[in-house]
């Protein structure tokens, strides 16, 4: 039970001979920079064409480091640990930290593709994933859903030999479109004792197929940004960005909303009554034509009980005014299957920022307890917590569901007015939402 994924990984490797036949230096004096450079690309390059797991991990991997001397440096510092006898836990918060420190490099970082660790808990916490349930994130960015839910199945229930081997092995399923993120989760997940010899995460386009393949919990936070676009050359050697457009059977509209899309392929990941929960920006909730298809086709064809308002200044993206959507898939009907749907504002009135005020797991207590996990279908209405029936969801303008009730005391009073720097953040947040808002229309009108 102590080796993880990563030590027998490793020793599968330490069988092939590609690098055994390499030869060794006979002493430390004889390490010379320029065979350490070209050992090292060499290694590289051979463990980037093994199966499974590895190859994925290290598939086009690359030393960026050009300096020999800081490599050696480097090497010597890795080498001075005992890896194989570190925790799972500690190798895999270690690595989590190293993507989060990455995420915050806004220039280059993954930021993008880092979903707030709080908010990820929280879900986890809701869906409440049991022993031999299968979970699938079809825009896993690093992993975090899957580290969370694992974490919380490990932690709550006591589980057998069986469950362990089904959690480990057969438990997750993810993809996602960028293949150096891909390498990024399969390490993540490698160093947190997740998978074996076949990788759980593949690369590429989620919503290009559906494959077949069905699920029982779906969490995701798929990836921002209003349209998908292929660049393709025009006819005078111009490169230009045309809409990518999915031509699906199983989509109930045809659309170049990225997120739109996402929702309903999601719909289509899950088993019947198997649950989603998907982290969705505003437009998702109010936009007009596919987007009030999708949402009246969502209400009526599944149950969406429970929308989360999420507050502003939580994502490393700029500009994100998002939520988080929870849905069951239902057997078909002639009835509609949402009654209610549930909405917490955890918006109005509430400030975060990245580095002076982080969105916490204790700021996400009070949607746990309403939200009822235990028993959703027995829940009691507070200040920011209100169910609204289908019926008067479906006699909204365009079915919105971009529903608001409490008063924004900074109106009120210029004295609630938040900190300057948050302030600040709020703004940027409202003009580059409303930037994406105002290319989405002049893409539609430069099509007309």
């Amino acid at each position: 039970s102590g080796h993880t994924a990563l030590s027998s990984i490793g020793h599968q490797h330490q069988k092939r001979t590609s690098c055994a036949r390499l030869p060794m230096p006979e002493s430390r004096e004889k390490l010379s920079q320029h065979w350490l450079m070209n050992r090292g690309r060499v290694i590289l390059t051979s463990l980037g064409k093994e199966k499974g797991m590895l190859g994925v991990i290290f598939k086009k991997s690359q030393n960026r480091i050009q300096d020999p001397a800081k490599l050696k440096r480097l090497v010597e510092l890795i080498n001075a640990e005992t890896w194989v006898g570190l925790d799972i836990d500690v190798k895999g918060d270690i690595y989590e930290g190293l993507l989060e420190k990455n995420a915050e490099d806004i220039k280059g970082g993954a930021g993008q593709y880092f979903t707030p660790r709080a908010l990820i808990k929280a879900m986890v916490a809701v869906m409440r994933p049991q022993p031999k349930t299968s979970i699938c994130d079809p825009a896993c960015g690093t992993g975090g859903f899957f580290l969370a839910a694992h974490d919380y199945i490990s932690h709550n229930y006591k589980l057998d030999k069986e469950e362990k081997q089904f959690l480990k092995l057969k438990t997750f399923k993810g993809k996602d479109i960028v293949d150096g993120v891909v390498r990024l989760c399969a390490m993540n997940l490698c160093l947190h004792g997740i998978g074996g010899d076949e990788c759980p995460i593949q690369s590429g386009d989620s919503l290009a197929s559906d494959l077949g393949e069905r699920f029982e919990i779906v969490m995701t936070n798929p990836p921002f940004g209003k349209k998908s676009s292929v660049t393709v050359v025009n006819g005078e050697g111009k490169a230009e960005k045309e809409a990518l457009v999915y031509e699906r059977q199983d989509f109930w509209a045809t659309t170049s909303n990225k997120q739109l899309n996402f929702v309903q392929h999601i719909k289509t990941l899950l088993k019947i009554n198997g649950r989603a929960a998907v982290v969705v920006p505003d437009n998702v909730l109010f936009e007009g034509g596919a987007g009030e298809t999708v949402r009246r086709k969502l209400l009526a064809e599944c149950d969406v009980h429970t929308l989360l308002r999420l507050p502003t200044g939580i994502f490393y993206a700029q500009g994100v005014k998002a939520n988080v959507l929870f849905f069951d898939r239902k057997a078909a009907s002639e009835k509609p299957w949402t009654e209610k749907l549930w909405i917490y504002d955890l918006r109005t009135n509430k400030h975060f920022t990245l580095k002076t005020n982080p969105l916490r797991l204790e700021d996400l207590e009070d949607f746990i307890q309403c939200y009822n996990p235990e028993n959703r279908h027995q829940r009691e209405e507070t200040e920011r917590f209100r169910c609204f029936a289908y019926d008067d969801l479906m006699q909204r303008d365009k079915a919105s569901l971009d529903i608001f009730w409490l008063k924004d005391e900074s109106l009120e009073d210029s004295a609630n007015l938040p900190d300057p720097d948050v302030l600040a953040t709020e703004i940027a947040e409202n003009l580059e939402a409303a930037l994406e808002q105002f290319k989405g229309i002049s893409e539609e009108l430069g099509k007309e």
